[in-house]
């Protein structure tokens, strides 16, 4: 994905340092199937709206009020055990199912519990137990609330809970993501670059220069970012939910939105003084980030263990034709950002959703590939076709597919002289990760002695 700055050198006397940026997050409309409720997803999310043409764009205030007085009227304040704040919330994957099963039956709209997979915050651990023919998620859980940015979060970390939603697209990707990774991108048109290139040729940065000017003729010329989504459907909320994680990113590099938390500056302060270099631009991603995945030796007791997510960056370069490339430089001040980035990500998930949805989505597909890899619902004699087939008896909301997004930008003043270009993106390879990161540790073993059991599909 970019939201960028594009490189160009601006007049002879004081220079200016001019960042084309994409102002975005994640959002969308959805059309909600029975099960899931009528209209609950429709609309804002993070901040920004997707219309029926695909375009993002910053939603309105009667927008985001809309919203969040739905929310409200939808989402029941979780009362009794589910919720409490615990370190260790369990939940059987087959009673799960079974209860999915008899709503269905039912007719009965899907309960915020089983929406919300019990308020859990993240997947720790992944228990087998074959005598009870049964695949069990455990980690740390709390009850929730519909926060004022119209999200649903824990009721005291602010963290986002796993959704069901998420879960299902997780074990229905599985097969494809083994040929080919998840990831997303958004990136500006070669002739997008040859335009702005040409305006930017025209504009001096004297003492008459008119940012007011520049601005608009720079979008004319930029023109709309193009989305690109591997792997996972585009109309998922998992892909609402890698767009809105990579947008919220390059917001915060590029200085469009105040970062809330302390310690992290934009990128664009970092460069303001600094004397950056031509014709490179700098490019973050986010990836998967385990320590490692911890198994037992009879492989039925496993742990996911480290923060989950860290931001990655390198250079590109954008030739005569406005195609990129890597380049060899790498960019100090960027890699500098990514790691300041990456230290206060779990910071960054109580404040905005966003990443701390991105966070569980990359839980839940790892999750969904031991499954798969380990042939996990054989061991535990369990079929979990309801949760990962997509046989049209569960079938989750359907988004507006996320396609452009119309640049913004930002303008620094600094002695270098530089325009500096982002992109970059979400990748997300569950696949390598579990069979390069696998190793034995016994400690897991005593969670799954220890995890108990219910007659209820979840338990603390």
């Amino acid at each position: 994905m970019i939201v960028g700055h594009f490189s160009h050198r601006l007049g002879l006397a004081s220079r200016f340092s001019l960042a084309i940026a994409l102002f975005g997050c994640m959002v969308t409309n959805s059309v909600a199937h029975a099960q899931f409720g009528t209209g609950l997803f429709r609309g804002v999310v993070g901040g920004v709206s997707v219309d029926a043409d695909g375009v993002v764009q910053s939603a309105t205030e009667q927008d985001r009020t809309g919203v969040l007085r739905e929310l409200r009227n939808q989402v029941i304040q979780p009362q009794g055990p589910i919720a409490d704040s615990v370190k260790l919330r369990m939940v059987s994957l087959a009673k799960l199912q079974a209860e999915i099963a008899r709503a269905i039956a039912a007719g009965e709209t899907l309960a915020d519990e089983v929406r919300y997979l019990a308020g859990l915050q993240r997947v720790e651990y992944l228990l087998i137990y074959p005598d009870r023919q049964d695949i069990v998620l455990a980690g740390p859980a709390e009850g929730w609330k519909v926060r004022d940015d119209a999200t649903v979060v824990g009721k005291t970390t602010g963290r986002p809970v796993l959704q069901l939603e998420d879960l299902l697209t997780a074990l229905r990707s599985v097969q494809a993501s083994r040929r080919q990774a998840i990831t997303v991108s958004i990136d500006p048109t070669a002739d997008g670059e040859l335009r702005l290139r040409k305006v930017l040729s025209q504009f001096r940065s004297d003492v008459g220069f008119d940012p007011a000017v520049a601005e608009t003729q720079m979008k004319q010329a930029f023109g709309p970012q193009l989305v690109t989504l591997t792997t996972v459907a585009t109309t998922t909320r998992m892909a609402q939910t890698l767009v809105a994680a990579d947008f919220r990113m390059k917001c915060l590099a590029m200085n469009l939105e105040t970062s809330p938390v302390v310690g992290l500056p934009s990128y664009m302060e970092m460069i303001r003084d600094s004397a950056a270099g031509g014709g490179t631009q700098p490019r973050w991603w986010m990836a998967c980030d385990y320590d490692a995945i911890l198994r037992s030796e009879d492989g039925m007791a496993w742990q996911l263990t480290g923060q989950g997510v860290k931001a990655l960056t390198e250079e590109e370069y954008v030739d005569s034709q406005g195609a990129r490339s890597s380049a060899a430089r790498k960019n100090k001040l960027a890699q500098k950002w990514a790691d300041q980035f990456t230290r206060k990500y779990d910071e960054l998930c109580s404040h905005n959703a966003a990443f701390g949805d991105l966070r569980n989505v990359m839980d839940l597909n790892v999750i969904a590939t031991l499954i798969a890899a380990h042939d996990m619902e054989k061991t535990a004699g369990l079929d979990l076709a309801l949760l990962s087939q997509d046989s049209g008896k569960l079938q989750t909301p359907v988004w507006h597919t996320p396609k452009s997004v119309p640049p913004q930008c930002s303008f620094v003043r600094g002695r270098a002289g530089w325009t500096v270009s982002a992109s970059g993106g979400v990748e997300i390879n569950p696949w390598r990760i579990v069979s390069e990161q696998t190793k034995a540790n016994e400690s897991v073993t005593l969670v799954r002695q220890k995890a108990g059991q219910s007659d209820h599909w979840w338990w603390n």
